[in-house]
């Protein structure tokens, strides 16, 4: 049994998370759930919505299961998201985007993987008004955290038995800050003979990324780039809706989450697709050794999506979060009892 920190966060958060929950016990993860709060209406003596508590769970279990909390457009917290990473140091953002068959896309058959750094670049929020209508922001990209998140994206090959690895960067223009990302991976490729490796900039990625997804596999970047490119990468295989998360740090100190957010218009009314929650789950169970579950968790996942009979509206049908869920967890129970049938006819 594994203790787990639970925050059910904000929006729809507490409902794809409730749904998730029910499928992962369903598919027979062995996890007892700690749970906390944080996000909106829950705010410390410091007026911030990521209460000491919240940390001092995640640091004890390890892991930690969230829903999406709301981030503030222009004013306000910055960001718990980002707050989590930089306290936890969870250096590496795991970002899966492969086809599910029964998803409408034009991309059927890809399979890819962006690694982005989690804790500095842009988004390590140093800015501040230089002069009256200027603002300035401050890029910063260190030698340390590009060694750790290059490095861990060449092991991340190896362990998956993945083919290659693409370095994304702008070393064309920011000679120095992206120049030091893009030396730093040079160097330690030279360690890693046996993964395929080559470099792309960032905005030609894109471009290849929408023209021919299908030879590409793993790709790391810094933070910024890796927002950007792993939205690109969830729409190539039907959109935020199936697109898990993970947040990964040295040991065995991980937040899964889905990549979307929290939607706060449809909270409680029990619409959205709970399916990047629920395989935010899966990635979680992986990650934990819970290998059986995980699997039971991505079959019920995979054969509701491809019968296309109970998924929310973003997949073409008209169920309901709990519905979906409830499906997922019926495919489940067969393939436990042994009398689920696989798209290839054979039993499983």
């Amino acid at each position: 049994m594994k203790k787990v920190t639970l925050i059910p966060g904000d929006g729809v958060g507490p409902s794809i998370v409730e749904a998730a929950v029910a499928v992962l016990e369903a598919a027979g993860a062995q996890i007892e759930w700690e749970r906390v709060e944080a996000g909106e209406g829950v705010m410390d003596e410091c007026g911030t919505p990521l209460p000491d508590n919240v940390l001092e769970s995640i640091k004890a279990n390890g892991i930690a299961f969230k829903g999406p909390i709301t981030t503030p457009v222009g004013s306000g917290f910055r960001s718990v998201n980002v707050a989590l990473r930089k306290k936890l140091d969870l250096y590496a953002c795991v970002r899966p985007a492969f086809y599910i068959e029964g998803v409408k896309t034009p991309y059927p058959g890809v399979d890819l993987v962006v690694i982005r750094e989690n804790t500095e670049d842009l988004y390590a929020g140093i800015e501040h008004m230089v002069a009256p209508g200027v603002a300035e922001s401050i890029k910063v990209i260190t030698k340390g955290a590009s060694e750790r998140i290059i490095r861990f994206a060449f092991e991340y090959v190896r362990r998956n038995s993945r083919k290659k690895l693409t370095i994304v960067h702008k070393a064309n223009i920011m000679k120095m800050t992206d120049g030091l990302f893009l030396d730093i991976a040079r160097q330690i490729s030279k360690s890693y003979p046996d993964v395929e490796y080559e470099e792309r900039i960032v905005d030609n990625m894109c471009m290849q990324l929408v023209q021919k997804p299908n030879i590409y596999d793993v790709m790391v970047m810094p933070n910024l780039y890796g927002d950007i490119i792993s939205d690109l990468c969830a729409g190539l295989v039907g959109g935020l809706g199936i697109a898990p998360s993970s947040n990964i740090g040295d040991g065995d100190l991980a937040v899964f989450e889905p990549a979307h957010g929290s939607a706060p218009k449809y909270k409680g009314m029990d619409k959205v697709n709970p399916t990047a929650q629920i395989l935010s789950g899966y990635l979680m169970l992986e990650h934990i050794g819970q290998k059986e579950a995980a699997a039971n968790v991505i079959f019920g996942v995979k054969e509701v999506i491809r019968k296309g009979e109970r998924v929310t509206y973003d997949l073409g049908g008209d169920a309901k979060t709990s519905e979906m869920a409830q499906a997922i967890i019926a495919e489940i129970e067969k393939k436990k009892a042994g009398s689920a049938v696989s798209p290839g006819g054979e039993t499983v």
